[in-house]
């Protein structure tokens, strides 16, 4: 079913989180879950479809200010 996981399985492991959350919670957290793993899809999807400008200008920005500090020699160095 889920990789070797068995019915059986799935059920102590849902007792375990029930348990260790308690019922009250269990729906909060499901609901947060699927609300992060939503999101994720999401963006995934954007950057698929080439609507990831805010990754690459990221990374546009962060190339000039490393090439500036490779050439800029280092202070307390000595030239021979």
């Amino acid at each position: 079913m889920f990789g070797g996981l068995g019915m059986w399985e799935l059920l102590l492991i849902f007792f375990i989180i029930l348990l260790f959350f308690g019922a009250r919670r269990l729906p909060e957290i499901g609901s947060s879950l699927g609300k992060g793993i939503r999101e994720f899809k999401d963006s995934v999807t954007e950057i698929e479809r080439g609507g990831g400008s805010e990754i690459s200008g990221g990374q546009e920005e962060a190339s000039p200010s490393s090439k500036t500090e490779a050439t800029e020699p280092t202070a307390g160095r000595a030239d021979p």
